[in-house]
Order: structure tokens, then sequence, then C-alpha cells
């Protein structure tokens, strides 16, 4: 658990510096994915999922050596379990290279079987000179100026897993001073276009042995793990029809999934290592956009969405198939990242940074806050790291952001990002629509008795988030209804100046919201600026299915200081 979140505080530093095999900007992402399993490693099924749930290239691979190491009871297994695994994952790849991920397996292997495990300082250090030695093998490294991004993945990793294992109170790990000036890249290659990423699984009809035979003449970038009779593929492509014909005389498609690589855009980073200026950071709670988020620097903390024995960020979950579980009746849940990921980002962004300001979602809703306000206590000496209870969720808590980031992007202080939000903390509100009250009974918000008759009476109540909870606003049963109380409350409560931002988010119901809310607010508000979002997942998730809401800026007023 230790070294899944110090990785995972990480992901977006290692997305950043993704260059090889492509230059998609997704590793960091793929690894939080594959390996979220370790979030649970008592679940007793850690090994199965890991085998199962893997995505792209680096979360393949790493997959590859997990399942293996996992399976370790005590320290005196962890040599036999690396050394299996290691030699598992280099057997995956079609076209192993050194200087990957694959180098620090090695090196981790051969530190235990010498004896490593009792100076975890000494195994940091060697795993930190194999990532660091990388680019000597891979010129695309070199010309691009960075360390791999897996490599640097697995070093975060077992850096933090070995300091817990030797009993270590807390996680440091010094990324950015192990590696000084091979984090920023420079002159990164272009993804190919029409290129697509494929992960499939397939239950085989064919003896391995041939089918292994054929791996390499698949596409590029190939990883491929077999167990059980089954074949787990990660390739890269031109033609995802002609593979997927191709594949079938393996044996049944259990699952297929395709997307064209494209590159990613980097944020322009400087030459040198110096912390850079003021950076916001909320909880992706807020139900901003990944295109807003980057747009104005905003960074975002997720939580996990479980679903089927599984834990998945919730921004690397696909909404559509969670709402389609929430109807089918399935039982979907959230859970907080863990103490360590959110130190370990924390930390991550206080080192690039000379300031962050944490708009932390509200203090009646999760623990969150105290989470920040423990770590800065013990952390921040410089006050370097700021933290503001906004008492908000969902979109309520993302307008706060925004506003305040549009300002520190036209040059706002840090005095003056701290006043602004906490002047909108009580001038944005929000209305939250909801559809049926199953979903809140499913999660213990009501009682599961008041969720069926508030259902068979046909009650869709409408909530507002408050810093000191949830206040019900009204109760409606039907949305004809809603939209003549959303009508009433802008009338009374917006403001109708030039300057109104507007979040509209859906659920699973975008069409219907943009093609009736979305009007009324335009009619309402002929000036605003309206963003339609989706919800947060993890707001979602609580509320169901048809849930929709609309944050804006009040006329209310508030303290300024």
């Amino acid at each position: 658990m230790a070294g899944y979140g110090a990785l995972a505080g990480w992901a977006d530093l290692i997305d950043r510096i993704n260059v090889f095999p492509v230059a998609d900007g997704d590793t960091g992402t793929n690894l939080r994915i594959s390996l979220a399993p370790l979030r649970d490693p008592e679940c007793g099924k850690t090994a199965l999922l890991l085998g199962s749930g893997a995505v792209g290239n680096a979360g393949n691979i790493a997959a590859a050596f997990f399942v293996h190491f996992v399976r370790a009871r005590e320290p005196a297994e962890l040599a036999a379990r690396s050394r299996h695994g290691a030699n598992s994952a280099w057997e995956a790849v079609a076209a192993p290279r050194k200087g990957t991920m694959l180098s620090v397996f090695d090196t981790l292997a051969a530190s235990l079987e010498a004896g490593g495990v009792t100076a975890h300082q000494d195994l940091a250090d060697r795993l930190r000179q194999t990532v660091a030695d990388g680019p000597q093998h891979l010129d695309v490294l070199a010309r691009a100026g960075v360390v791999d991004a897996g490599a640097l993945a697995m070093y975060i990793f077992f850096a933090s897993f070995f300091q817990y294992l030797a009993g270590a109170d807390a996680v440091q790990v010094p990324v950015l001073e192990s590696f000084p000036g091979r984090l920023r890249p420079a002159g990164i290659p272009q993804a190919e276009g029409d290129t697509f990423c494929v992960d499939t699984e397939i239950a085989l009809s064919t003896p391995s042995a041939p089918v292994r035979d054929q791996l390499g003449r698949l596409g590029d970038s190939v990883v491929a793990r077999q167990d059980r009779g089954r074949l787990k593929i990660h390739v890269h492509t031109r033609e995802p029809a002609s593979l997927r014909e191709h594949l079938d005389g393996f044996g049944r498609i259990l699952h297929w999934s395709d997307h064209p690589i494209t590159s990613q855009t980097r944020r322009e980073t400087p030459a040198n290592d110096e912390p850079q200026g003021l950076h916001l950071l909320t909880d992706a709670a807020g139900s901003l956009s990944d295109e807003l988020a980057g747009r104005y620097n905003i960074g975002l903390l997720d939580s996990y969405i479980i679903s089927q024995d599984r834990a998945r960020p919730e921004r690397c979950c696909d909404p559509e198939e969670i709402y389609r579980l929430m109807r089918e009746g399935q039982r979907i849940g959230t859970a907080q990242a863990s103490a360590v990921e959110r130190h370990q980002h924390y930390r991550c962004l206080v080192d690039r940074h000379h300031t962050v300001l944490y708009l932390c979602v509200g203090s009646a809703y999760t623990g969150n806050l105290a989470t920040a306000l423990a770590w800065k206590k013990q952390h921040d000496p410089e006050d370097r790291f700021l933290v503001v209870d906004t008492g908000a969720a969902s979109g309520r808590l993302g307008l706060i952001v925004l506003l305040t980031a549009r300002a520190v992007c036209q040059g706002a202080s840090r005095e003056e990002a701290l006043c602004l939000a906490r002047r909108l903390v009580h001038s944005c509100m929000e209305l939250v629509f909801i559809d049926e009250l199953r979903y809140l009974a499913a999660g213990g918000r009501i009682s599961r008795t008041k969720g069926l008759f508030g259902d068979l009476l046909g009650m869709k109540p409408v909530i507002s988030p408050q810093a000191e909870g949830v206040r019900t606003v009204g109760t409606v049963r039907n949305s004809r209804q809603q939209l003549d109380l959303l009508q009433d409350h802008l009338r009374a409560t917006a403001r109708a100046d030039t300057d109104q931002v507007v979040l509209l988010q859906y659920s699973d119901n975008r069409t219907w919201v943009r093609k009736h809310v979305l009007p009324l607010i335009r009619h309402l508000l002929p000036q605003a600026e309206i963003h339609l979002v989706p919800l947060s997942l993890t707001s979602g998730v609580h509320m169901g299915p048809g849930t929709w809401a609309v944050a804006f800026q009040g006329t209310e007023t508030g303290p300024t200081t």
C-alpha cells in the first residue's frame, strides 16, 4: 500500500516524462490503474486482479512482475519472488530493452539475492543508479533529456516499499534531488499518427507455443502474459480491425479495447529545476473537467471508485459503465486515497512550486482537510502549502477553484488568491437535482425505508451542499418542477452580470440536460459563461444516475479575510 501510494502521488510527473516506447504521456496513469489492486493487498484477490486489469505498455509489464511479487508472505521470500517476477516481465515483452523498468526489476532481484533487505538505503541507491543509467541504453531518453518513466515509477515504488518494510514512520523519496536535470523533457518525439493502443484478453483454444511464436508479428510494443488458459495482450497497431480478426483464431476474445495514440500536450517547463510560482490544488470531487483543469493548471486529487471488487482512480473510470452498473443494481462505492498517496502528492507539488494553494473539499464530507493539515504541520515549516476548507463539494467546489485559478493566471499573489477564495466560499452556490432516492439509501446517506417510500411517491429532492453538510432546498415530483425550482432560485439569488460563470453538471443524462436545462440558464442569465461538465463521479456514485446540478455565483456576501 505504501509503495502504490507513493507511485500514485508522483503519477503526474511520471506522465510528463513519458517518451518511450511512444510519447503518449500516460505511463503514470496506466500504472495507477493497473496496480490499483495493491491499495488493498489483504483482499485475497490481488494477484488475480493484477493479472486481469492491467492497461497500457507499462501497466502490463508491471503486472507481469507484481503477480509474483505480491505472493511473498515474509521478507525471506522477496528475493525468489522478485527473480520470478523479473523473469516473467522480461518474457512478457516481445522486444525487451534495458534502461526501462525491466532493468529496475533485475537490479532489485540481484540486490535481494545478495541480502539487500536489511540495507534498504543501499538498495534504494542501486535502484536509483539503474534508473539514472537508462539514457545510456535508450537514445530516445538521451535526446529528450529524461529518465524512463516506467523505471522512475518502479524506483519510487520500491524506495517507499522498503522504507516501510524497514520500519519507517513516513515515506521520504527524494525524487527531484535524485535525478537533477532529468525530469524536464525537451525534444519530445511525436507519437505516430493513426496508431492504436490495443488491450485484449483471450481464452485460448490454440496451444501456447504457436501463439507465442506469432506475438512479435502482431504489431509494436507487444506485451503478452499467459495464465490459466488465458492470454492478455497489449500491442500498438495501425490496423486494429485486422488485428482482432487475426486474434480470433487464437480463441474467444473476452475483452477488447482500442484507442488512438496521440502525443500528449506537455505544459511548458523551465530549463532549470527551481520551484515555480503559485499552484492550485483541489479534489477531483469538484466536477472540474480535465480540460478545464489543464487549461488553468489546476492539480486534481482523485478518490477511488470501487466496482466489482476493483478500485480505480475516479478520473480513470468510464462514467457510462459505472452508471449502467448502478442502474442494474450493482453496488458501487467510493474510497479515499491512502494517506501515503496524498502525502506524496503534496510533496511532489511543494517540491516543484514555490507555493501550493489547496482548496479542499469541505471537512463535513471527507477527512481530506485533516490529512492535509497534519502533513503541513510536520513537513511545511516555510508555510508553502496553504490549505483552505472550502466547505464545498461537487460543482460549488469546482467553481470556487476555477475562479481562483483564473485570478492566479492573471498574476494574483498568494495573499490575493487566498482572499478571493475565501470570498468565493460565501458567494458560490449550487443546486443538486436528484432523480431517485434509492442510490442515497444504498450508500447509507438515508434509510432504505425512506428511499423506498420516497421513490414510490415520486419524490425528487433538491439539495445544496453547505459547509455544515447537505441542506435540502425542496422536493419536487418531476423534471418540469425541477426546472421551475431552478428558475425561481436563479432569479432570486444568481448574479446577472457579465462575470457570471456557471458549471452545469450531468451524470448519465447529458442529452437531456443539454436540451432542457442549458437553454433555460441561457435565457435567465444571457451574459453568463456556461460550462457543461460531467458531475464528479464521486458525487455521482453517492447520488445516482439521473442526477444533475448547477453551480453559480450568488448575491450572498460574507467575510473577505
